[in-house]
């Protein structure tokens, strides 16, 4: 599922691959392979204290010359190198410092969803965050920083548990 992820976003506009791991850091480095495209796994031996941990550590591994980053879950196999591109260039044409995806649910509700675009002028925001947060707590603080792209659908699946998984790959896992 992360391979996935990660072919992905390499197959995308995206300049550099960040990898962030922390439990089970060396068994997944080992298992996955990374591609040639500006790719790297960082280590965030912190990731017991949250995302947010996560969150600094690629932040601050990211290339000096990047003006933004992409933050994408390795738990979401359906997000693809199209929506990615997508989000990427509405955050090149939006002025605003945070781009996301916003679903359109078969049942009529909206729901954000990744990849969720960063533009470097508020990693010092980013920085500040701590425990399980993410950038939903900035967007909250500061709504106007946000555009939301429009999707039609429901947002990627996130695959938290084994029962998750089977769920969405269907009946060959099950047994």
């Amino acid at each position: 599922m992360l391979q996935h992820v990660i072919d992905e976003a390499a197959a995308s506009c995206l300049a550099e691959i960040i990898l962030v791991l922390g439990y089970r850091a060396e068994q997944i480095s080992r298992a996955i392979r990374m591609p040639d495209k500006g790719a790297r796994v960082i280590i965030n031996s912190d990731y017991a204290q949250g995302q947010s941990t996560s969150l600094r550590v690629g932040l601050r591994s990211a290339s000096p010359k990047a003006e933004a980053a992409a933050i994408l879950l390795g738990d979401q196999p359906q997000v693809n190198a199209s929506l990615i591109d997508r989000v990427a260039a509405g955050f090149l044409s939006a002025g605003v410092p945070i781009v996301r995806p916003l679903y359109a649910s078969p049942d009529g509700r909206s729901l954000p969803g990744h990849p969720v675009f960063v533009a470097r002028r508020i990693y010092a925001e980013i920085e500040k965050l701590d425990g399980d947060q993410g950038v939903r707590g900035l967007i909250a603080l500061h709504p106007d920083w946000l555009l939301e792209i429009p999707i039609q659908g429901a947002p990627p699946a996130d695959i938290d548990t084994r029962a998750d998984y089977v769920r969405e790959a269907g009946d060959d896992v099950a047994q």
